[in-house]
């Protein structure tokens, strides 16, 4: 049936948006009195989403001092979202390459939509994605394959038609629930080197640069290759 689609996670497979909820993070930790963690020790828990963070900064805390904490650090991620955000090396020209073959692409996220949508109003693509799906759109987030199944609909194909990239267990793992293929991407921010081959993806990128010739195997002859 060839490929129709193609879907990414957001953070840590589409864009490196680490250094600025690593700055949300030391800022609500510098309101507090506290010194600022090192961005290599925040980046490995990014993809984990923000309640991750504030365990991270804050250590074990009741869900009163919780609550607030998260949602201070939420408050200074929207108002720089996109300072020191960037879109991995590699993903424009791949995205070009889809273009380019008339296949189309989306996003599929845990962030939510109010987040999602203002962040990527910063950021321009050969094309535009068919669908940016947020757990808030569909009610279900990863591992749920809710908001796959939803892309599919917008590219009017099938799971088998297309495929999902991600930096995540959850993110493979949505992508087997969905029923569709699967790439785990080494780039992002895993807190080992090898720890995407663990995941029993169909396939894994350790590069940005090795995605495009794992996509080229699943475009048939009809394909405008």
């Amino acid at each position: 049936m060839g490929l129709k689609a193609v879907f990414f996670d957001l953070d840590g497979t589409l864009l490196d948006t680490s250094e600025d909820l690593g700055h949300a993070l030391n800022q609500v930790r510098r309101e507090q009195g506290l010194e600022d963690l090192p961005q290599s020790l925040i980046r490995e828990q990014v993809s984990n989403g923000a309640t991750a963070l504030i365990k991270l900064g804050f250590g074990p805390v009741s869900e009163e001092v919780l609550v607030p904490l998260r949602q201070r650090l939420l408050e200074m991620y929207l108002q720089h979202i996109a300072l020191h955000t960037k879109v991995f090396a590699g993903m424009e020209e791949l995205i070009e390459q889809l273009t380019r073959h008339e296949i189309a692409w989306g996003i599929v996220t845990n962030k939510p939509q109010i987040y999602t949508a203002e962040l990527m109003s910063h950021f321009e693509f050969a094309s535009e994605p068919c669908a940016t799906v947020s757990p808030d759109q569909v009610g279900a987030g990863k591992p749920d394959p809710a908001g796959l199944l939803f892309a599919c609909k917008a590219a009017g194909c099938t799971p088998a038609e297309a495929i999902y990239i991600g930096d995540h267990k959850r993110d493979i793992e949505s992508g087997h629930n969905a029923g569709m293929p699967t790439i785990a991407v080494g780039f992002g921010f895993t807190s080992h080197p090898d720890e995407h081959r663990t995941w029993n993806a169909t396939h894994v990128a350790d590069q940005v640069a090795d995605i495009w010739p794992i996509l080229t195997t699943y475009l048939n002859q009809y394909s405008r290759i």
